[in-house]
């Protein structure tokens, strides 16, 4: 196992890492910026190293600065959490050219599925169903409207080196489309340093569902079940669990199988999740592939018994996955509910300093937190603080622990999306699994 490992991230998915390593015995390097510096993982970890001020792109982006910390911190390996550097092919090479180890694919496969058009190219040729669309390389008014025709309204327009819902989204009618077209480009350039979009036909009312892979360096590649992510505002997962109650077991296996078979068209090594749509005839069409551990990874781990963590890093040392597989519980359910510093109607983040941050001890409940009584929530990060997680032998077990959990708890300082959060598991469109991706739009009051 390794000695020593730094993680190149904040928040709760580095408290989430070290907690991994100290059962391990792995020493954890925690770095921060200005705005961190009494972050609770700045805390957890065996040591600390500040890398600059609180923009991102003058710390937890700049790769260089973080690698020097690996150096001199003597770290033989480094897990990147999800965000910020984790997708980075060009992180994961540096990385390697310094013989440190990086948890996760190869840069070539991050390069691969980093970008969503070479992505869907590559899916069609391993014959993995994908959405139908066009890539656009000249964007002047008259392509871009014959190509929307083409495809049929309504269209989504998306960032080719896009991910996390940002850089998307849809449109209804043509009126819209030069002007919604120039909002992608933007913000494609400034979060992703690139300008090239693709368009997509718009699934109407579908299921998100993402199937856990993980995949050794003996070419070996399994599934580890799936989640439904279908309940999202502004095209970000509030809400997931697993399994997905709305899949027969007929397409349970197809899911499965289409993930299996994107995994080993690209030979992928380490834990990836493979993303689809699935309409109400349980058609499943590729969207993307995240070579990453990704935020709703607990309920994956609560029905499995698996902790991916642990996963990432024994295939890191190049561990078969077969050990795994063997290793894997009966499935129960799970429900992740994404706790976020902002205004639960407007969506806005809500920064400050919490005052009171209190939940209840539950049997069956699982916390992972970035933040504790007293943290100051900046407004430079992902509002994002926290998860709750719930485990039943039922569904119903499991929401019913969760809205317990919730209606408990006691937050003070800041506005967070709790009373969202219970609106929503509490509707009947939850409770009944009807939920689709356009269920805040629908269900959700303001």
């Amino acid at each position: 196992m390794f000695t020593k490992l730094l993680i190149a991230n904040r928040g709760e998915i580095a408290v989430r890492i070290i907690k991994t390593c100290k059962r391990l015995g792995i020493k954890t390097v925690a770095v921060y910026s200005e705005a961190d510096k009494e972050s609770l993982h700045v805390k957890m970890a065996d040591e600390a190293y500040f890398i600059g001020p609180p923009r991102v792109n003058e710390s937890y982006l700049n790769m260089e600065k973080i690698i020097e910390v690996a150096k001199k911190a003597e770290v033989d390996a480094i897990h990147p959490g999800y965000g910020f550097l984790s997708e980075n092919a060009s992180f994961a090479k540096r990385i390697a050219s310094e013989n440190i180890t990086f948890i996760g694919p190869t840069e070539k496969i991050i390069q691969k599925m980093g970008n969503k058009v070479q992505a869907r190219k590559t899916m069609m040729e391993a014959n993995v169903p994908v959405i139908p669309g066009i890539t656009l390389i000249d964007t002047d008014e008259r392509s871009v409207k014959k190509a929307a025709r083409k495809i049929g309204y309504p269209v989504m327009i998306k960032a080719a080196a896009g991910g996390g819902g940002i850089g998307m989204q849809k449109v209804d009618h043509e009126e819209e489309l030069m002007k919604v077209l120039a909002t992608v480009i933007k913000k494609s350039e400034t979060f992703f340093g690139s300008g090239e979009i693709y368009l997509e036909k718009c699934i109407y009312s579908p299921r998100h569902i993402e199937a856990q892979i993980a995949g050794d360096q003996l070419g070996n590649i399994i599934c580890l079940g799936e989640r439904d992510c279908s309940i999202q505002r502004r095209n970000q997962k509030i809400i997931e669990e697993a399994p997905a109650t709305f899949l027969s077991e007929e397409g349970r296996t197809a899911l499965h199988e289409a993930a299996i078979k994107a995994g080993k068209a690209i030979n992928y090594t380490n834990v990836g999740t493979v993303e689809f749509l699935v309409d109400e005839s349980e058609e499943l069409y590729f969207l993307e592939m995240n070579t990453r551990l990704q935020v709703e990874h607990p309920v994956t781990e609560e029905t499995t018994g698996v902790d991916l963590v642990e996963m990432q890093l024994r295939l890191a040392l190049g561990n078969s996955v077969n050990e795994v597989e063997k290793s894997m519980e009966e499935c129960n359910h799970s429900i992740e509910a994404r706790i976020y510093a902002e205004d639960p109607v407007r969506f806005f983040p809500s920064p400050g300093t919490l005052l009171t941050w209190e939940f209840p001890k539950m049997e069956h409940i699982r916390y992972d937190f970035g933040v504790t009584e007293g943290t100051k929530v900046t407004p430079f990060y992902d509002p994002m603080i926290g998860k709750v997680i719930s485990k039943g032998a039922s569904r119903e077990d499991a929401i019913s622990h969760l809205i317990e959990c919730l209606k408990a708890a006691s937050v003070e300082g800041i506005k967070t999306n709790i009373p969202m959060l219970l609106q929503a598991l509490e509707s009947s469109a939850f409770q009944e699994g009807k939920a689709t991706t356009r269920f805040v739009e629908e269900h959700i009051q303001k």
